[in-house]
């Protein structure tokens, strides 16, 4: 993995990634994997490096989320209840790799958006999440999150925003944890189809987490960062373009 062309390169971006990424609540997944599309990594290494990144960036973001006291226990476990299992579930299987790329790249298409704050509005009016509701939503993003390699926050916190189930840092503390159970349940999933982790992915979680930590501890209290978040969606359009026609 680390003999990938231009390598050091990728492991200058990675920080950046997941700082912005944490600093919203998110663990990052999408934007490595649209990293790793971008510097060639190979597919099957892909998916367990993202989701183990996710793992460490995620439960750094949670903590400093739920240190805040934006954490909502009742509307995460709406949404936990399906997606864990179905997680693990979309973990088992093995995707052709030409179908992988273009649902990663749609999947980017969320990411963008996010970046670009087309879902940074919230709501005064906050509604009840009915229970279907969270078992229907959860499950369908829990199973391509572990198909796909990503937590699913990325889809999860729109989602959050767009229905009013939340506000912004409370969609963001939901998200986080949501992203660290689908990860898990995920990669479990892959590892027990028989994936195996490369001990160079370990590398790149300590470099992620360096990121990670201080996106995740200014994001949690009142950083913006406008026109960082704007450098990461013009990556991530190169990456959904090269996944999508390539």
């Amino acid at each position: 993995m680390l003999e990938i062309e231009n390598i050091y390169i990728f492991l200058l971006i990675l920080p950046i990634v997941s700082f912005l990424y944490s600093s919203v609540g998110h663990g990052g997944a999408s934007g490595y994997l649209a990293l790793m599309a971008i510097f060639s990594f190979a597919p099957e290494t892909m998916k367990p490096t993202a989701l183990l990144l996710n793992l460490f960036v995620a439960g750094i973001s949670f903590y400093y989320y739920y240190k805040e006291g934006y954490f909502n226990k009742k509307l995460f476990i709406s949404f936990a209840i399906a997606s864990i299992p179905l997680a693990f579930l979309g973990g088992t299987i093995e995707v052709d790799a030409t179908i992988y790329k273009k649902i990663l790249a749609i999947l980017l298409i969320f990411a963008i958006l996010k970046m670009l704050n087309v879902f940074g509005k919230e709501s005064d009016s906050i509604k009840q999440i009915k229970i279907w509701q969270g078992l229907i939503v959860g499950g369908v993003i829990g199973f391509f999150s572990g198909l796909i390699g990503i937590g699913g926050g990325i889809i999860l916190s729109p989602v959050i925003l767009l229905l009013h189930w939340g506000k912004m840092k409370e969609a963001a503390a939901v998200s986080a944890l949501f992203i660290w159970v689908n990860s898990a349940s995920g990669l479990i999933g892959q590892l027990s189809s028989g994936v195996k982790l490369e001990m160079a992915s370990f590398v790149l979680v300590v470099i992620a987490l360096v990121g990670g930590v201080l996106g995740a501890y200014y994001g949690s209290k009142k950083i913006n960062n406008k026109n960082l978040r704007y450098i990461l969606a013009f990556v991530l359009i190169i990456a959904c373009a090269k996944l999508m026609f390539t």
